[in-house]
């Protein structure tokens, strides 16, 4: 599955884990990702969205 929001872009984000005794160790921060299927210019397609885009009705979700 793709890592980037299809709509608005969104993608992975690096920063560090910080153990209690400071240590850092890189981690990934990833946007929640669903595969729907959704209208777009009158036209049913699957797309990748972020759970904000979806919550936000920035396209119409196809049951």
């Amino acid at each position: 599955m793709a890592k980037r929001c299809d709509i608005c872009g969104k993608g992975p984000l690096v920063g560090n884990n910080v153990s209690h005794s400071h240590k850092k160790t890189k981690r990934v921060f990833r946007p929640n990702i669903q595969k729907i299927k959704a209208e777009i210019d009158g036209k049913v397609k699957r797309i990748n969205i972020c759970s904000k885009c979806l919550k936000s009705n920035k396209v119409k979700k196809v049951v």
